[in-house]
C-alpha cells in the first residue's frame, strides 16, 4: 500500500527493493522495532530501523535502544547504541550496551530517589558486560579491551528523565557519535554528541567507542520544558538532520509536535533520502501537559 511506502525526501523517489534477511547464522533480529507508552508525566516513543545499505547487503541492524520506567519515582531511563560497523559482532555490542545501561540506571534511580548517583559506575558496568560477553564468544576467560572492541565496539547515549516539582529533569551521557537533540519553539537543534568537523570542514566518523571508557566525561543536565521534545538517537538520524535547519530537521520538528502512534514514529524514521542509508534509531520524550488524560 502506498500509505506505508517509505517517505522519499529527494526530488526523485529512491528505488525500492525487498530487504534481504540477515545472514551468517545470526539469532533472530528484526528489521524494525518500535515501542511507545506513557507515564503520568512523559510520553515515550522508540524506534530502530535497518538502513537501506544493510537491507541490501543482508546485514543485521546494528543499532539498538531500550527504555524502562521506575514507578516509585516516575523516572524514565533510556539508552541508545550504535554498534561500530568495523567490529565483527556490532549488533550484539549495541544490544548488550543498551540492556546493561538501562538495568544499571534503574538500580541507581531506585536507590537515589530518581537520580543517577554514579556515572562512572554506569560506564564501568557496560564496559565489563561487554568484556564478559566477548570472553564467552571468544571462549577465553579474560578478553582484553582491544579484543572486545574488535568484536563488540559500540557507541552509547544513556540517561534519565526525572519528574520533579519544578519539571522534568534530564541527565544524559554520550560515548561516541550518537547524540541528543531537542525540539523547542518549533525548531530542532543539537545538544550533545554527533560527528565533529575537522580542519577541512568534513565530518569525521572516527569514534572512541565502548568498551573504551573516556577519562573525562560530563553528563548533560537540563530541564525539559513543557512544549519541548527530547530526541536521543544514533548518527543514522543525526547525519541527515545535521544542524536541524534542513529538510529532515524541519520534517521532524513539524511531525513530532505531539506524540505520534508508535508505528507512525517508526514509519517517519524510515524516510528515504539519497546517500543516507545507515541504520537509524531514535527515542523521543514529550512532557505531558495538564490537558492530556493521565493513564
Amino acid at each position: 500500500m502506498d500509505l506505508w511506502r517509505r517517505m522519499s525526501l529527494d526530488a526523485e523517489e529512491t528505488a525500492d527493493f525487498p530487504p534481504r534477511p540477515p545472514t551468517g547464522g545470526l539469532s533472530y533480529r528484526p528489521d524494525t522495532v518500535c515501542d511507545g507508552w506513557s507515564t503520568h508525566t512523559l510520553d515515550l516513543r522508540l524506534a530502530s530501523v535497518r538502513g537501506q545499505q544493510h537491507r541490501w547487503d543482508g546485514r543485521p541492524r546494528e543499532d539498538d535502544a531500550a527504555a524502562a520506567w521506575d514507578p516509585n519515582t516516575g523516572t524514565v531511563v533510556i539508552a541508545v547504541a550504535d554498534g561500530v560497523s568495523d567490529a565483527r559482532q556490532p549488533h550484539i555490542g549495541s544490544q548488550l550496551a543498551c540492556r546493561s545501561a538501562v538495568d544499571e540506571l534503574l538500580k541507581q534511580v531506585r536507590e537515589g530517589g530518581g537520580f543517577v548517583t554514579d556515572w562512572q559506575k554506569l560506564l564501568s558496568t557496560v564496559h565489563w558486560q561487554l568484556r564478559e560477553q566477548a570472553g564467552r564468544l571468544l571462549r577465553t576467560p579474560d578478553a582484553g579491551v582491544a579484543e572486545t572492541a574488535d568484536l563488540l565496539a559500540t557507541t552509547l547515549v544513556a540517561g534519565v528523565a526525572t519528574p520533579t516539582p519544578e519539571g522534568v529533569q534530564v541527565a544524559l551521557l554520550s560515548v561516541g557519535d550518537s547524540g541528543v537533540w531537542q525540539i523547542k519553539h518549533e525548531e530542532l537543534y543539537p545538544m550533545l554528541g554527533g560527528k565533529t568537523a575537522g580542519a577541512d570542514g568534513l565530518l569525521s566518523s572516527a569514534v572512541q567507542p565502548l568498551p573504551y571508557v573516556p577519562r573525562d566525561f560530563r553528563p548533560l543536565e537540563f530541564r525539559l520544558e513543557p512544549g519541548s521534545v527530547l530526541l536521543v538517537g544514533t548518527d543514522g538520524f543525526g547525519d541527515p538532520v545535521g544542524d536541524g535547519r534542513g529538510m529532515v530537521g524541519r520534517l521532524f520538528a513539524d511531525q513530532l509536535r505531539r506524540p505520534v502512534p508508535p508505528l507512525g514514529f517508526a514509519h517517519l524514521l524510515d524516510f528515504a533520502r539519497e546517500t543516507f542509508d545507515d541504520d537509524r534509531t531514535l527515542i523521543a520524550l514529550w512532557p505531558r501537559d495538564r490537558e492530556r488524560t493521565e493513564p
